[in-house]
């Protein structure tokens, strides 16, 4: 099954380079932003309201390492090519999930009989915020206020009070508290409608891509592959991981996927907000162009023929 969700993207860019004059209302794609963060935020806490794993808070403490440790191993790498902001972006968008690859796995896994893990989903959503923290925390450890001097004050502030972080940590603690059925009135908003609304992010994130195709194309093959070199070597961490957990072969095939996955929900959003002056066009290019094609037609199909042969 091919998701139709990135061909908005593919939409919008196209109509940015036939220059159609087509762009959504600053404060539409605002909203837009806030609207998919907190539903993200929303879902992961309804899967700790619900979850009864006895390891439940090992396995979210080991996915929120993970999503950590990451965007520290990717930013170096971009470093060789890129200015701090730019790379702290992409290691941001490596080190957060694909809810759409996700899915996708959890579908192949479906039709194959194969089961995972309840709590997986809760996994993913726990996977977001820490990457951008740390990559907000990269891109900024390198600047300098006005005396000279980093302002540790408003570089806090800046983490931990940044609007993404406050829509997914807030809504995670509402889906908890407030539980499935708290929240089962408001599915038809943050359920329903969550992949329309990402049609939408996705269409203007396509226009804002193309409009930076000159800065993409001077990346050029670095880019390109870092792209499909690092979903397998990050999935290898995902798998190891996952024998911490102790999952199976679906949940081992799962956590593989998200981190070799990248980013063009959460991250775009947050960084667009927390480093405003990082070429949105390389995230949202390598995750959507490289990455996600690559993890839908070989990733998944190599992490599924992994965890098997290593169970």
């Amino acid at each position: 099954m091919v998701d139709a969700v990135p061909f908005f993207f593919a939409l919008g860019a196209v109509a940015s380079l036939v220059r159609s004059g087509l762009r959504l209302p600053a404060a539409v794609f605002e909203t837009l932003s806030i609207y998919l963060l907190l539903a993200i935020g929303l879902k992961g806490g309804m899967e700790i309201a619900r979850s009864e794993s006895a390891t439940l808070w090992v396995d979210a403490l080991l996915a929120i390492g993970l999503g950590a440790v990451i965007p520290l191993f990717v930013f170096p790498l971009f470093r060789l090519r890129f200015g701090r902001a730019d790379s702290a972006s992409l290691a941001a968008h490596y080190g957060s999930v694909s809810i759409v690859t996700f899915a996708v796995g959890a579908s192949i896994l479906g039709s194959r009989g194969i089961e995972v893990e309840g709590h997986l989903a809760l996994l993913a959503a726990l996977m977001e915020a820490p990457a951008l923290i740390v990559a907000t925390l990269m891109a900024r450890l390198g600047t300098q206020g006005a005396d000279g001097r980093t302002t540790t004050a408003a570089l806090v502030h800046e983490v931990f009070a940044n609007k993404s972080v406050v829509l997914l940590g807030g809504g995670i603690i509402i889906g908890w508290v407030a539980g499935p059925q708290g929240l089962e009135p408001m599915s038809p908003l943050f359920v329903d409608l969550f992949k329309g609304a990402l049609c939408l992010f996705l269409l203007e994130m396509g226009l804002i891509a193309a409009d930076r195709l000159p800065d993409l194309k001077k990346a050029g093959l670095f880019l390109v592959g870092c792209g499909l070199a690092l979903p397998p070597v990050l999935a290898l961490g995902g798998w190891g991981v996952a024998q911490l957990m102790g999952l199976g072969v679906g949940g081992t095939v799962l956590m593989m996927t998200l981190a070799g996955s990248a980013s063009y929900i959460a991250a775009p959003t947050a960084m667009r907000i927390a480093v405003p002056e990082a070429n949105p066009a390389l995230g949202v290019a390598a995750a959507l162009a490289v990455t996600f094609p690559f993890n839908l037609l070989v990733g998944i199909p190599l992490y599924l023929w992994w965890a098997q042969a290593m169970a």
